[in-house]
This record gives C-alpha cells, sequence and structure tokens, in this order.
C-alpha cells in the first residue's frame, strides 16, 4: 500500500491511498465466495456457478462494490498509521481507480488538527462572582424543604386563596352564548399557577365552596382558537372543593426528617448555610473557568476546518442518542414525540461542538506552553475516583481502560490542569462604575 498526503485550504488534506492489484484480486474473490450461493444463472444450481461464468452474465464489476467496502476500513487505517499528520475527522471517501488487475486507488479528504497560536494566557480577566450566603438565602432554602415536606388538606370554613388547589365547575359563554371545550366538571386547578387565561384564577380568590362565580375574563390576542382570540367572555363558576397545603412547623421534629446532621433548628441552619457556600463556591469556580476560556480563545488564533465541526457533531448527537437509549427512547421515539429530527439536532449542537474543539485546542497549547504532565499518582487517584463512581474495582477500570484508555485519561488530567493554571494566575476585572 502507498500514501500520498496533499494539503488543502482550511487545514484539509486530501490523502490519495493506493492498495496493490494482488489485494484488489483477493477481496474481489472474496466478493464472490460471499455472493455466489445468491446469484441466479440460468442452467446452474445456485452456488454452482463459476465467477467467470457470473462475470460474463451480469459484468465483470459485479463484485467490485463488495471488494472495495472490503478493501477501504483496512487500508485507511493503514494510512492513518503511516501519516505523519493529525487526523480529527471522519473521511470524506472517492474511489479513483476500481478495476481487476490494477490497483485499486481511493481518496479520504479529512481535517487536519489546526495549528494554535496563543494570545495572552497568564493574566487573563475573569469577573468576581460573589459567593456570600445571606440569612435570607438559608430561610428560602428552608422554606422550599418545608414546602416539599407539606401536606394537602381539605378546608370548608373559608373562601379561596391564593396558592389553594381546587376543584371547580365551570361553563364559558361569549355574547350570552356557550363555547366548545368552555365547559370543565370536577376540574383540579391550583390558584396563582397561571394554567388558564389571565384574569382567570384571581377572579376566583374570595369565592365561596358551593356559590356560583361570574368571572369575566377577555382572551389573549393571540389565543389559539382563532374565534375566541381577542373576545370577552363570562365564566359561571362554582368551587367545589379547596385544599391548602400546610408546611411543617420549623423544629426539631422536622430537622430531624430531613437533616442526618443535624439536631437542633440552629444546627440545621448553619448545615444549610455550608451546603449553600460550598454550591455557590462551585459555581463560581465555574462562570471563572468558563470566562478564562472564553478569554483564551479570543487571543488565540485558529483555523477550525468545518469537517472537525460535524464530525464533533455527529459525536455529540450519537452520545445523546445513547443517553436516550439508556432511558428507554430510540431516536426515532424521540423524534416523533419532539419532532426534532437528527438534522435539527445536528445543526442546534453546532455552537457546542465548535467551542468544545476550540476549549480543547486552547488547553492543549497552554500544556504544551507550560510543560504541564501528568503523574502516575494523579493518574492512579483518578481510577480510583472512576471506580467509586461505577462501584467497581480499581484494578478492573485499568483493565477496561487499557494502554489507550490510559493515554486519554493522562491527556484530560492534563488539561483540568491546564485550566486550574490559567484561573489561578487570572485577573479580576475592575467592576464597572454604575
Amino acid at each position: 500500500m502507498s500514501l500520498q498526503v496533499e494539503k488543502l485550504e482550511k487545514n484539509m488534506a486530501k490523502l490519495t491511498i493506493e492498495v496493490p492489484a494482488e489485494e484488489l484480486e483477493e477481496a474481489i474473490e472474496n466478493a464472490y465466495r460471499k455472493n455466489k450461493n445468491r446469484i441466479s444463472i440460468p442452467g446452474f444450481r445456485k452456488g454452482k456457478a463459476s465467477r467467470k461464468m457470473i462475470e460474463q452474465m451480469y459484468g465483470k464489476s459485479v463484485f467490485y462494490e463488495d471488494a472495495a467496502n472490503e478493501l477501504m476500513p483496512d487500508a485507511y487505517e493503514r494510512a492513518l498509521d503511516e501519516c505523519s499528520e493529525e487526523i480529527v475527522s471522519s473521511p470524506k471517501v472517492d474511489v479513483v481507480q476500481l478495476e481487476a488487475g490494477k490497483p485499486f486507488i481511493f481518496t479520504a479528504e479529512v481535517a487536519l488538527k489546526p495549528e494554535v497560536t496563543l494570545g495572552t494566557y497568564k493574566g487573563v480577566k475573569v469577573g468576581k462572582t460573589d459567593v456570600e450566603v445571606t440569612d435570607a438565602d438559608v430561610d428560602a432554602h428552608i422554606d422550599r424543604e418545608r414546602d416539599k415536606n407539606s401536606r394537602t388538606v381539605e378546608v370548608t370554613d373559608r373562601e379561596v386563596r391564593d396558592g389553594d388547589s381546587i376543584v371547580l365547575e365551570f361553563e364559558g359563554f361569549v355574547d350570552g352564548t356557550a363555547f366548545e371545550g368552555g365547559k370543565g366538571n370536577d376540574y383540579s386547578l391550583t390558584i396563582g399557577s397561571h394554567t388558564f387565561i389571565p384574569g382567570f384564577e384571581e377572579a376566583l380568590i374570595g369565592a365561596q365552596i358551593g356559590v356560583e362565580t361570574d368571572v369575566n375574563v377577555t382572551f389573549p390576542e393571540d389565543y389559539q382558537a382563532e374565534e375566541l382570540a381577542g373576545r370577552a367572555a363570562v365564566f359561571k363558576c362554582t368551587v367545589k372543593k379547596i385544599q391548602e397545603k400546610q408546611l411543617p412547623e420549623l423544629d426539631e421534629d422536622f430537622v430531624g426528617e430531613v437533616s442526618e446532621e443535624s439536631d437542633t433548628v440552629e444546627e440545621y441552619r448553619e448545615e444549610v448555610k455550608r451546603t449553600l457556600t460550598e454550591r455557590k463556591e462551585e459555581e463560581a469556580k465555574n462562570i471563572r473557568e468558563d470566562e478564562a476560556i472564553e478569554a483564551l480563545i479570543a487571543e488565540a488564533q485558529m483555523e477550525i476546518p468545518d469537517a472537525m465541526v460535524e464530525t464533533q457533531q455527529r459525536q455529540m448527537v450519537q452520545d445523546y442518542a445513547q443517553r436516550m437509549q439508556a432511558q428507554g427512547i430510540s431516536m426515532e421515539q424521540y423524534t416523533q414525540i419532539t419532532g426534532v429530527t437528527t438534522k435539527m439536532l445536528l445543526e442546534q449542537m453546532k455552537p457546542q461542538a465548535l467551542r468544545r474543539i476550540q476549549s480543547r485546542l486552547v488547553l492543549e497549547a497552554v500544556v504544551k506552553a507550560e510543560n504541564i504532565q501528568a503523574s502516575e499518582e494523579e493518574f492512579d487517584e483518578e481510577v480510583q475516583a472512576m471506580a467509586n463512581a461505577y462501584g467497581m474495582e480499581a484494578d478492573k477500570v485499568r483493565e477496561m481502560l487499557g494502554e489507550n484508555g490510559k493515554e486519554q485519561v493522562m491527556e484530560d488530567l492534563c488539561m483540568k490542569k491546564a485550566l486550574a493554571f490559567v484561573v489561578d494566575n487570572a485577573e479580576e476585572k475592575e467592576p464597572q462604575a454604575e
């Protein structure tokens, strides 16, 4: 096999791969043996006609396609091993010569890894993020926990209030005439949920059980039913049941239900504050990292080939499909449910795909510039973390990774260290004057 590499514009290359005629002949013979039992020749039982006879009947090229399909994957892999360039896309293949007795020649158009020229990467500007947790933040969190642990009880001695869940009977009229779809019986509605048209739920506040109440509303101009859009309507409503949400008291019994480490309300408040602080600090860290990478990308020079982005898009869609499959939903089902086609999904992921590529490239450039390396100890720690996450033995994880997997993990560790280096050396932006 021989290989020629022709550099093209925008970090693309054309690989011309030539496979010896002997290998083509062997592949054609393999194609004959694979297909002969499926080919009918008058006067011959299936599988008994010679290759020469079949080629005379159907043409000499009858087995060419199968032969090419057999040869190209292996020939392309061998070409990759021989090629000194780093290829970062799937190949676009074109057959140049395919004829028995002659070398098989095909081309593969591929993207090459772009060169990156870093700009400033020490002292990039990042914003300052507030990580202070106030008493109000703690109160809000605790209230949400109380809400999650609330119970709903029926009340009969008062009128409807905001936040109540009610069972409602209603019928709507426009110009005194009932309209289609405007009637409901035993309809469950939470006041303040905004599931009805504007003004409807608010008008029910103060309504009493069993007493008919007129609710006057106007349908929005963009209402889905054109015959009702912009029209004034009256709904005759009767509340049949009122339910209210009762929150548990903030006491030691509640603390015992929601916390494994606190016994008193004060201890619980401190626990919540620590949790919120850790969460804010993590969010602040992520924001600083994102801003640092954005600054790196903005300062760097690189020309990213479209094919590289397209390959990343396809990989992201494939990963998405696998996650959906893990939830028991195929891509076909997802498309039917959402109306989002694979083509649409690819387009939606294009900006993210480009960002991923740019981020990886600039961090790799920082790794190279600072000679950042990952140690065996760091690799062992990462393996242990992976083992803990998947409930496996560390040795089993190492075995599954193999040498290629280990190399990828080491590269990822270097990426993390490069990002930490840039963030640690970043400078906070001056606050803008109000």
